[in-house]
């Protein structure tokens, strides 16, 4: 009989964490059966693999961030979050025990389905880490769940936070950050000039949220080219496929610039060209990067790319979250402003920005904290293999 794996996870990056994991068990094993309940958001990653769904999904306003703030969680209570998380929770009771193995994907959310299941459990603790404060915090009962025995692995999101909780008596493990697995960059010809630098803009992923980042980004591109004309910068953004030509041009509408079809933005002093699906592409090939986002600026640092970030109205990329960026991400990601970006702001932050490029050193230093703080390629499939050798033991059951 085929054995079977559950994936539970809560937030997009979460989700395209576990689904990169599922990759690379469809590789190694066609013959497990995978289903997954992402508990924030629609599962897209899951869906594009065809994994069956278990339970009821839902899009909420906070997308998945209700801790950043007493409105975040007021908005999605408005949208449902009682009802959808009580769904979850019969859907998980009625169906969890017919799997051999769960795997929890993000923080105490995920592990609390997962133990509710009654089932031997994997947890990958990727919300959390101990570069925020040198020590990981992990409330009580999440502490009681990671000691119990149904508790089969505990993966950390970096080889720090797993050496800190093996010190304090857990078996936990680095196996890399799956995230990483995705960036090899396709041959998207992106029209680069030799010699200039090239600057990325992740302006996030969740519009409207994405939408005003990019604005901003373009505000401080133009700031940019205007204090180092001869400079000649070069401006791709990589931006999720949800945003259109529409978006693009309205954006340019507001702010006076114009818009060329196919995906590029004119101002004055510079261009930006906005590339489909080339994501991978424009991180490998920059020299900077102008972030606004999450997953997609951890990325960027693992592969050894300094980071700015400035300030948006949010409801994820706020002065908070940027905040915990550079405490997880270390000296590649520094932060402009404490409130949305103004035109000082912008202003610093484009003096900050050339000064960057123009230190080697501090590339170097980026490259350097880039495996550190992230790690290397081939987490989705060392992970994989740890739970395949899982399914092979005996499970626990009380």
């Amino acid at each position: 009989m085929a054995k079977r794996i559950l994936f539970l996870s809560n937030g997009h990056g979460e989700d395209l964490n576990g689904s990169l994991v599922v990759q690379a068990l469809q590789q190694l094993d066609p013959t497990v059966e995978i289903s997954a309940l992402p508990l924030v958001g629609a599962g897209h990653a899951y869906k594009k693999l065809n994994v069956p769904i278990i339970g009821p999904t839902q899009s909420l306003p906070s997308g998945g961030f209700i801790y950043m703030g007493l409105g975040q969680a007021i908005r999605d209570l408005f949208a449902g979050l009682p009802k959808l998380t009580l769904a979850q929770l019969k859907a998980v009771r009625r169906y969890g025990k017919d799997f051999d193995l769960v795997f929890a994907v993000g923080d105490i959310v995920p592990i609390a389905f997962a133990r509710l299941t009654g089932r031997p459990y994997s947890v990958f603790l990727v919300s959390n880490s101990s570069y925020y404060t040198g020590r990981m915090r992990l409330p009580l009962w999440v502490k009681f769940w990671l000691r119990s025995q149904r508790c089969r692995s505990i993966f950390t999101r970096d080889k720090y936070s797993s050496e800190e909780l093996s010190q304090r008596g857990y078996a936990a493990q680095f196996a890399g950050y799956p995230i990483m697995d995705t960036l090899q960059p396709q041959g998207v010809d992106l029209a680069l000039l030799p010699d200039q630098p090239l600057i990325a803009l992740l302006p996030g992923s969740r519009p409207p949220e994405a939408l005003h980042n990019l604005e901003r980004q373009l505000q401080l591109c133009q700031v940019l080219s205007q204090q180092a004309p001869e400079r000649r910068l070069q401006f791709r953004a990589a931006l999720v496929p949800s945003i259109t030509e529409a978006d693009l041009s309205a954006i340019a509408d507001r702010l006076n610039w114009q818009y060329q079809p196919p995906h590029t933005l004119i101002g004055p002093y510079c261009t930006v060209q906005c590339p489909s699906n080339a994501f991978a592409d424009v991180l490998h090939w920059c020299d900077l990067v102008i972030g606004m986002a999450g997953t997609a600026v951890e990325q960027a640092v693992g592969l050894g790319k300094p980071v700015i970030q400035i300030i948006g109205d949010g409801p994820q990329f706020t002065y908070r979250f940027a905040e915990g960026q550079m405490r997880l991400l270390g000296p590649s990601v520094e932060t402009i402003g404490k409130s949305p970006a103004t035109p000082t702001h912008l202003d610093q932050a484009a003096q900050r920005i050339l000064a960057i490029l123009q230190d080697s050193d501090h590339q170097d230093r980026c490259r350097q904290n880039g495996l550190n703080r992230v790690g290397p390629v081939g987490g989705s499939a060392q992970m994989a293999r740890h739970l395949l050798d899982q399914l092979t033991t005996s499970p626990v059951l009380s």
